[in-house]
Order: structure tokens, then sequence, then C-alpha cells
């Protein structure tokens, strides 16, 4: 993980800004769906992205360990493993 040094407060509805600078390197413009995730005591956010990792397909999508995998991904795995 790599610190931006950037520090933010959360303000009295639990909101926090997202500097300009991050939103433009990654791409989220107003209106984007952020992911909100949790690993241990870190709070991840990502750009929802409801794609399979390795194909990018949106349909059919199947969470393997939190990750999204399409049906023709997995099958073939399956295949091949």
């Amino acid at each position: 993980m790599k610190s931006t040094g950037v520090v933010r407060k959360v303000d009295e509805l639990g909101r926090i800004v997202l500097p300009i600078e991050i939103r433009k390197t990654l791409d989220i413009q107003q209106k984007d769906a952020i992911e909100i995730f949790v690993e241990e005591d870190k709070i991840i956010l990502q750009k929802y992205q409801p794609a399979c990792i390795f194909c990018n397909n949106v349909n059919g999508i199947v969470y393997f360990k939190d990750k999204r995998v399409c049906i023709a991904c997995v099958e073939k795995m399956r295949k091949e493993f």
C-alpha cells in the first residue's frame, strides 16, 4: 500500500472528501460508485467495476475469495486444473 500523504477528517455525517488529484489519477467521476472493503483494521476504497478480473466480462459474475470471476473463466479454469 502506498501513502499519498493526504489526511482528511470525517465530518459530522461520516463523510470524507477524496482529493481531486486522487480522483483524477483513478478516473473517478461524480456519481461513480465506490466499493468499500475492510481488511483487518483497514478500510479500502475502490472504484466499483462489476466485471470479471480475467476477461472484463460483466455477465455471469460470481465471487471467489472476494474477486469477481465470470462463469466462462471459471469453466476455463476447471478444464485447465
